[in-house]
């Protein structure tokens, strides 16, 4: 569970004093800034992935396919660093997850802004919801992992429904 509402000021003192590492790590967990929204920052972060997903949508399924399978570590490494930098169990300023959760809710979805739109309140319904397996997760996986898995199951829980959905309504 995101702990508290974002406060940039932590998040800004680290990036100053550590090096390319610390950096780069709190520049993707924070995908980039969005993360350091006062309020809703897992909204925001959910908001600001969809440019670059319908980017990579675009070109095809199996770049969508590359892509979480570099993100997925990508996330876990830069969720754990900002983890540690901000000795917060999981920042609410760590968004990457939710970047990582809504690709996956949009995997081998048709492209279209109906499926985005469904997709995000979805994910986001899931994500904050957290019914089981998604709660448990959350509680019982720990460090950047554990900030990460738990919006991937929500990602899984959000493709099915998607399915369930526009299987429903197209046939």
């Amino acid at each position: 569970m995101k702990t508290g509402k974002s406060n940039s000021q932590p998040v800004i003192r680290a990036f100053i004093s550590e090096g390319f590492i610390g950096r780069t790590g709190l520049l993707f967990s924070t995908w980039f800034g969005a993360g350091l929204s006062p309020k809703a920052s897992g909204t925001v972060g959910s908001l600001a992935a969809l440019p670059v997903i319908a980017a990579i949508h675009s070109l095809g399924d199996i770049y969508v396919g590359i892509s979480l399978i570099i993100l997925i570590p990508i996330s876990i490494w830069a969720s754990d660093i900002s983890r540690e930098l901000l000795n917060k169990e999981d920042p609410s300023e760590v968004v990457i997850d939710e970047v990582a959760g809504m690709m996956l809710t949009l995997f081998f979805m048709p492209l279209s802004w109906v499926s985005y739109l469904l997709g995000f309140v979805l994910f986001r319904f899931f994500d904050i919801l957290k019914p089981f397996p998604i709660g448990w997760v959350d509680k019982n996986i720990k460090g950047g992992a554990g900030i990460v898995l738990d919006d991937l199951v929500a990602g899984i829980f959000a493709n099915i429904s998607l399915w369930v959905i526009y299987i429903f309504f197209k046939g």
